[in-house]
């Protein structure tokens, strides 16, 4: 036998096989839903994240990756608010284009703020979450440089589990009982910080 012929079986004999090309990275795994305390620092993290993008923050860029596209909000003052999450969405872009440089509210700030000890999360099976809470509102009074207090009320969240992202989306939000608002820090809690100054 010829020395190339020897060479090349030898080198074949001798040389792994290529690895199969792989086309996408793998996913990962679905996920179980959180229990206990992780459920509820979840829910209280996207609960921050949500109102910060719809008051201080105005940041509509935010609620995509916070809603589940079939989102729904329904407000005890205005019927059902926002029929899908891009219709919440474009809402919140055109009330912050109203707050900017030039719009007809411009300068017009607002926070919120939960009251503290009213948060209440059940688990909803392995679907989901319910939250229930109550908050209150404050706007900005620029001529006296300071948060006023200008109402209250509840409300109540229904997160849905994605297993294939490990998080929640809110499906379901319900706005209701506005109205003057409660005392603050509400009577029973000791030791509550008083309103942002």
């Amino acid at each position: 036998m010829p020395l190339s012929l020897l060479l090349a079986a030898a080198l074949t004999a001798t040389t792994p096989a290529a690895a199969p090309a792989t086309s996408a990275p793998a996913t990962p795994a679905p996920a179980p839903m959180p229990t206990g305390e992780a459920l509820t620092r979840q829910i209280a993290e996207n609960d921050a994240r949500l109102f910060w993008a719809a008051f201080e923050g105005c940041d509509p860029a935010a609620l995509p990756d916070l809603l589940a596209p079939e989102f729904r909000m329904i407000h005890d003052r205005g019927g059902l608010s926002a029929k899908d999450a891009a219709d919440m969405v474009a809402g919140l872009e055109r009330q912050c284009a109203r707050r900017r440089p030039g719009g007809e509210q411009a300068g017009y700030r607002n926070r919120r703020q939960i009251v503290p000890g009213s948060r209440i999360i059940r688990a909803m099976g392995d679907w989901g979450a319910l939250e229930e809470a109550s908050h209150i509102f404050f706007e900005w009074n620029p001529a006296a440089k300071r948060w006023d207090m200008v109402g209250g009320a509840k409300y109540m969240h229904l997160w849905q589990w994605i297993p294939a992202e490990h998080r929640f989306r809110l499906s379901q939000s319900y706005s209701y009982d506005h109205a003057g608002a409660e005392p603050y820090p509400p009577p029973g809690i000791a030791g509550a910080a008083a309103p942002m100054k």
